[in-house]
């Protein structure tokens, strides 16, 4: 039965659109033409106005069924039969026409959709049933997808008849409207120089506008459904709450407080966040220490015959602390407060979408807030590997405490954080191992600029493995070792230091 609808509808299509390129019926469906025709439409429709009303009517529903291109038809029904009345006629044809063709790709497709995908569309469907005439709307009012493909496609859903019809009927009307009286001064057009007319530029403003405004005004239903069942305060103790001190949740609270709204920011851990305790400052301050070393390395390239340096690696991750602490001032709670953001030390919860309780040393309190922002930063990704808990390991978050430089360190990981480190304990005198699953380390960069830095990373005695996936951690004695597989083959990689860089997740667990 399936099959025997699938040819119907393709013999169908296939008819249609053979008699629609062989009589070429576009020509009929645009504005040129009806244009050339205005005056006999016109003129029949004064001698005749039912009769000419009900042919039209007709002909929108039969083509709006059919085929795509009613739009043109709207702009005929401005044209002819003026604002009112051809919005009536435009609107009441276009919703019944899409409703048939809604019957059309249902009858013919929706069953045989559902046996394919149905598992597939569960979650679709469940959707469309609890929301399937909001999601219509939205789809009417935004003209951003072609009205055809939707009656098409909403007919594989569960979304009722009758559904469908009143919510295109309401969802449509608006813009019906726009494009009929945008025919009223189309029609107007008898020179060029009725191109530039108030009226006829007022239309064509409005059909550019009309999407921006169905868009914004389905944004403000979306909040108030999303919203309904909380109270809105009368009065709020906040303009703005910020969870997370960290570049952007500073940025933020700077920039509000600067046009003097009320601000408080809310940190449990160290203000500055990643940046500034973990992530650029004290990155970057180790790369300069390493960097120097390598230079010197070089001296012979610069005219020197030798240069030497001697260093103990832990004054140079003191050297990093101190960096930190040097610009931890400009992020700091006294900076902040005379910049008029209220810092509170705490963890932030969100009980509402206008409050939140922030639980301090001092205790709990809730205030309410016509904003919030959530700039709770990330946290490393350090994956289930097997044998994980029997083995000591770091992460871009916990490698500033490391003193004591290890001889040999296993970096799984080849992204910006994996090769930052990577290059920074090679040059300082570590054996380096980088892994990564991937084909070639730093994927998201061009080819030809991770093939350059994997060059440099093997002349500085980094042995790059790209295509090793770690399957298992063991530990053999005193000596721990990462079981990995390539090319079908395990591979054993010794180790006395390691480091996850395999990215970050972001925090989005427990505010609420």
């Amino acid at each position: 039965m399936a099959k025997t609808r699938l040819f119907i509808l393709l013999a169908c299509a296939a008819l249609i659109a053979a008699a629609f390129f062989v009589f070429d019926l576009g020509q009929y469906l645009t504005p040129a033409f009806l244009k050339s025709r205005q005056a006999i439409l016109e003129g029949y429709y004064a001698v005749n106005p039912w009769r000419t009303g009900l042919w039209f009517f007709a002909a929108y529903v039969a083509i709006t069924a059919l085929i795509p291109g009613a739009a043109v038809l709207t702009l005929a029904a401005g044209a002819v039969f003026g604002l009112v009345a051809g919005t009536l006629i435009a609107s009441f044809a276009s919703s019944i026409g899409a409703t048939i063709a809604f019957l059309i790709s249902r009858f013919l497709l929706r069953d045989a959709v559902q046996s394919k995908f149905g598992d597939k569309l569960t979650a679709m469907n469940k959707g469309v049933e609890k929301d399937g005439a909001f999601y219509l709307f939205t789809l009417r009012i935004v003209p951003a997808f072609p009205f055809f493909l939707i009656n098409l496609l909403m007919a594989l859903t569960p979304l009722p008849t009758r559904t469908f019809y009143w919510v295109s009927q309401v969802g449509m009307l608006a813009g019906t409207l726009v494009y009929v009286n945008a025919g009223t001064q189309l029609a107007k057009i008898d020179n060029l120089r009725d191109i530039l007319s108030p009226g006829l530029v007022l239309s064509f403003t409005l059909l550019g506008i009309f999407p921006l405004v169905a868009k914004k005004v389905i944004e403000v239903i979306r909040t108030r459904k999303v919203l309904a069942k909380w109270r809105k305060p009368a009065k709020f103790d906040r303009n703005l709450i910020v969870i997370g001190a960290g570049s952007a949740g500073l940025v933020t609270a700077y920039i509000a407080a600067a046009v003097k709204a009320k601000v408080t920011l809310v940190e449990k851990h160290k203000m500055g966040g990643d940046c500034l305790n973990t992530g650029c400052v004290p990155s970057k301050a180790l790369i300069r220490s390493a960097k120097l070393i390598a230079q010197l390395r070089r001296a012979k390239q610069f005219g020197f015959r030798e240069a030497r340096v001697d260093f103990d690696f832990a004054d140079v991750m003191e050297r990093v602390q101190r960096v930190v602490k040097t610009v931890e001032p400009h992020d700091s709670v006294e900076r902040y407060t005379a910049l008029g953001v209220e810092c509170l030390a705490g963890e932030a919860k969100i009980v509402s979408p206008y409050a939140v309780e922030i639980k301090t040393a001092a205790g709990t309190l809730t205030l309410t807030t016509r904003a919030i922002v959530i700039a709770t930063g990330a946290r490393p990704l350090v994956p289930p590997i097997p044998g994980i808990d029997s083995i000591a390991y770091y992460t871009s978050d916990s490698i500033w405490r490391i003193r004591e430089l290890p001889k040999r360190l296993l970096v799984l990981g080849g992204g910006p954080i994996g090769a930052e480190l990577t290059q920074c304990f090679a040059r300082f005198g570590a054996h380096v191992t980088l892994v990564d699953m991937a084909p070639r380390v730093l994927t998201r960069e061009d080819e030809d600029v991770s093939a350059m830095v994997t060059q440099r990373f093997r002349a500085e005695g980094v042995t790059v493995l790209t295509n090793h996936k770690a399957k298992q951690f063991i530990v053999e004695g005193d000596e721990k070792i990462l079981l990995c597989e390539s090319d079908g083959q395990e591979v054993r990689l010794p180790f006395d230091a390691l480091i996850f860089a395999l990215g970050r997740i972001a925090n989005t667990q427990g505010y609420g």
